[in-house]
């Protein structure tokens, strides 16, 4: 099914975005992004959404789609789509329970193999479902999450009532911590703190996720405070 987006926006050196939009239930409808890179003549689709005919037009006198990666387990319901219609080669984490389909071509973290030249796959341990994010090393850095880092700088292809609860339900306009995702993701009696330590190893300076916004400029400084927000210090007593 095809949800409200909007047009292709570059965000970087053949770096681009679509703000899309999915159906969360019979009443909710939240933003949801694609990011697509290009190396040469080839394309590679990172968290695809579905386009309506004009934009897919557009996508495809870009140069030839060549990968899809899911990124997220949460996130797949359009890969299926990409892969039958462009013959593509999907890249995955193994072991996601919710989305099975397509089946998965290259493994992520298998070798050290990545998309595109200027790249790098980070994978969080220990998480209840595969979840990673992708390091293309442009522009001082461009991370894109799926749903372990959000950010949202404004309410925009959410529905009248998502933009309203959104604040209350742990979603500020704000860079974030997934507060639904560090629910589900965590295994009981555990902490993925030290995996957000570890990502903020990496160099990057812009960020987009797979819901919100796209942050230009500042996002690893960003991503530090979400952590210290989300993991705030205890003081003994």
């Amino acid at each position: 099914m095809i949800y409200p987006h909007g047009d292709i926006e570059e965000i970087g050196t053949d770096a681009f975005m679509v703000r899309g939009s999915i159906k969360m239930n019979r009443l909710m409808r939240i933003t949801r992004n694609m990011a697509i890179i290009r190396e040469g003549t080839e394309l590679s689709l990172i968290n695809p959404i579905k386009l309506n005919v004009k934009t897919e037009a557009k996508l495809t006198s870009m140069g030839e789609v060549k990968n899809i990666i899911r990124l997220g387990a949460f996130h797949g319901v359009d890969d299926l789509y990409y892969m039958e219609k462009f013959e593509a080669q999907f890249w995955s984490q193994p072991g996601g329970k919710i989305y099975r389909e397509p089946p998965i071509d290259i493994e992520i973290g298998i070798g050290g193999l990545t998309p595109l030249q200027d790249s790098e796959f980070f994978e969080f341990r220990g998480t209840e479902e595969p979840e990673c994010a992708l390091l293309l090393k442009r522009d001082r850095g461009i991370l894109f999450t799926c749903d372990a880092i959000q950010h949202y700088g404004d309410y925009s292809y959410n529905n009248w009532l998502a933009k309203i609860l959104m604040p209350r339900i742990g979603f500020p306009k704000s860079t974030i911590i997934g507060p639904y995702w560090l629910k589900l993701m965590t295994p009981e009696g555990s902490s993925l703190e030290s995996e957000f330590k570890r990502l903020l190893e990496l160099d990057f300076d812009k960020l987009l996720s797979g819901h919100g916004t796209f942050i230009t400029h500042g996002a690893r400084g960003a991503v530090k405070k979400a952590l210290e927000n989300a993991f705030p210090v205890i003081e003994p007593q």
